[in-house]
């Protein structure tokens, strides 16, 4: 069994290393860059990672893209802000040695937010398909929240991939300015309707299951945050796509 591991990355020179630095269990590298103007592609190449430039097409259709380019069938597929915990690399060596039994492997994410690995607030354990087999899986998805649809059967490896989310609110707040827009396109793409109903309950209940349902109280400061961000996010997603109609 060999590894290649993808990484799509734009402007990511704070995180690449980081990222690549977890991936001795793969047995090739490769990054597919989207018009970097600081030195991730450099640093990638220096870290021995093949580095194929191509303008950007879309989360999963860059993903896609990225698989095809691999020497091996099967694909780690992690994102700059991401790393192999030690266990988790491990592991995955372990399944190269024994063989795979699936056609693909789910792995758990914990994320670090403002600091605080968060264990609560619906954002952990987070499974998602990461190690799958090209000839049997691909990502999907035409704006955001893509993922990776399997033709056969998927299993499941139990260490945690590391996600490095924000660092900052105004980190945050940016990050969430892309992806609220990227979401408003898909709901004008799809011609669904927001009503003024939809507006003012979905805020406050998206609050309240990840505050209390899903214990985000008990991630602290941390915790109130997010929980107040997944609802300013699912507000500002609504306005932008009210606005698109």
């Amino acid at each position: 069994m060999k590894i290649s591991a993808t990484i799509i990355a734009c402007d990511e020179e704070r995180r690449i290393a980081r990222a690549i630095e977890s991936l001795r269990c793969s047995d090739e590298i490769i990054v597919v860059d989207s018009g970097s103007v600081d030195r991730t592609t450099e640093i990638a190449a220096q870290l021995g990672a093949r580095v194929i430039e191509s303008p950007w097409q879309g989360y999963a259709r860059q993903k896609n893209l990225a698989a095809e380019k691999a020497e091996h069938d099967w694909i780690l597929s992690i994102d700059a802000d991401e790393a192999l915990s030690e266990a988790l690399e491990g592991e995955i060596w372990q399944l190269k040695k024994s063989g795979p039994d699936f056609d693909a492997y789910t792995v758990p994410r914990m994320a670090q937010y403002l600091g605080r690995w968060i264990l609560h607030s619906g954002w952990h354990p987070d499974r998602k398909v990461r190690l799958y087999d090209r000839r049997k899986a691909h990502w999907v998805g035409d704006f955001v929240h893509e993922s990776v649809k399997v033709e056969g059967r998927v299993g499941e490896l139990k260490s945690s991939l590391l996600h490095f989310t924000c660092d900052s609110l105004s980190e945050h707040l940016k990050t969430m300015d892309r992806y609220t827009t990227l979401a408003a396109q898909e709901l004008a793409a799809r011609k669904q309707r927001i009503s003024w109903t939809r507006m003012m309950t979905d805020p406050p209940w998206t609050f309240f299951r990840s505050y209390v349902l899903q214990r985000g109280f008990l991630d602290g400061f941390e915790g109130l945050v997010i929980a107040y961000m997944a609802a300013l996010y699912n507000f500002v997603k609504y306005a932008k796509a009210r606005n698109m109609s």
